[in-house]
């Protein structure tokens, strides 16, 4: 089936929402198919470009820099030079070998070096990587990296607790499972009393 130029286009449709390309279309209604059902039945006749929207604001982060969130920092901190916490950060996620949802909270640390950032750019960083297909570890790498990168902190504790819809509801099926992974960089790594200190206020 063929498709004219307007079909890859983002912009809007006719009804005002964004234009889904009739290729992702027609891959939708395949997996439809495939899955056991019809997709020309009254209630999947616009699930395609449901999906398909869906799946771009799912993914949004592939066209966003993490690091745009920390460009602007403040110096005038009378002097505070202490751990800053960000905790329980909700996050969604979908993971990429099943392209299925994972879900949980991040907590992010850093000890300020010379300047710090609004708190809210530390959530604005991990949704940047979140919204991308991932796997929980690297998520946890990559925050952890494009703070310690572009602040120049003394040091940089990320931890993310996660449960997987790969595992919870396909495969083992097994709910109520969380997954942890860390990251420490600088003094919190190097140093063993900083690192107690910021994995205490973390809860863990």
């Amino acid at each position: 089936m063929s498709h004219c130029a307007d079909d890859y286009d983002d912009g809007l449709a006719e009804d005002g929402k964004m234009a889904v390309p009739g290729e992702v279309q027609d891959a939708i209604r395949t997996l439809l198919r495939w899955a056991g059902e019809d997709p020309e039945r009254e209630g999947l006749l616009d699930t395609p470009k449901r999906v398909g929207r869906a799946w771009k604001e799912y993914c949004q982060g592939y066209l966003e820099d993490p690091a745009i969130h920390l460009s602007r920092r403040f110096e005038e901190v009378g002097g505070y030079d202490e751990l800053v916490l960000l905790k329980d950060i909700p996050f969604q996620s979908h993971c990429e070998h099943h392209m299925a949802p994972i879900t949980g909270k991040a907590a992010i640390a850093y000890m300020p070096r010379d300047s710090v950032v609004g708190i809210s750019k530390l959530a604005r960083v991990l949704h940047a990587y979140a919204r991308r297909l991932q796997v929980q570890e690297r998520l946890t790498a990559e925050v952890a990296q494009c703070i310690w990168d572009n602040l120049n902190p003394h040091g940089v504790a990320v931890v993310i607790e996660a449960q997987h819809g790969c595992m919870t509801g396909r495969g083992v099926r097994t709910p109520g499972v969380g997954m942890v992974t860390s990251r420490l960089l600088g003094c919190f790594l190097d140093d063993p009393r900083s690192r107690k200190e910021v994995m205490s206020l973390m809860g863990y």
